[in-house]
């Protein structure tokens, strides 16, 4: 897991060959004034999910990992907070392979990191992370999903 400022953001890009295309995705688009949808970069490798989430209590986020994909989740809105439990001390649980995604159910984050507005946050897949915490009823989210 890797958390910083969109100002550092080109800093991580020897850590994944897509990487570089995120940036120059971000230099050249404004996403506060893009419509939520999804936005192919480079095909199924590489696009971007731009929504908006409802806002959770920590009992109510959900802890996912993601097998195939590495997320660069990004929030526009308010701050939104994130559990993290590393995937080594998850139990096991069923991958959906369509999705890439294996959900943990009520098991409760070991820790949880808050991101504000210009801000990022990287999960690869060793990271359990359970998304969406906020007092804000609704986020305004950019999910950049990565191939790992």
């Amino acid at each position: 897991m890797v958390i910083d400022t969109l100002d550092n953001l080109s800093n991580y890009e020897s850590l994944n060959p897509l990487f570089a295309q995120v940036v120059a995705f971000l230099k050249a688009n404004d996403l506060n004034k893009m419509e939520a949808g999804k936005y192919e970069i480079s095909g199924k490798d590489l696009f971007l999910n731009l929504t908006t989430a409802k806002g959770k209590t920590p009992d109510e986020a959900v802890l996912e990992t993601h097998r195939l994909m590495i997320d660069i989740q990004i929030p526009l809105s308010g701050d939104e907070t994130y559990g993290y439990t590393p995937a080594c001390n998850l139990p096991d649980a069923d991958y959906n392979a369509d999705k890439d995604i294996t959900k943990f159910g009520s098991l409760a984050a070991e820790s949880y990191v808050t991101c504000h507005p210009g801000m990022f946050a990287i999960f690869f897949p060793q990271d359990g992370h359970a998304p969406c915490v906020s007092l804000e009823p609704e986020i305004k989210k950019a999910i950049f999903k990565v191939k790992a």
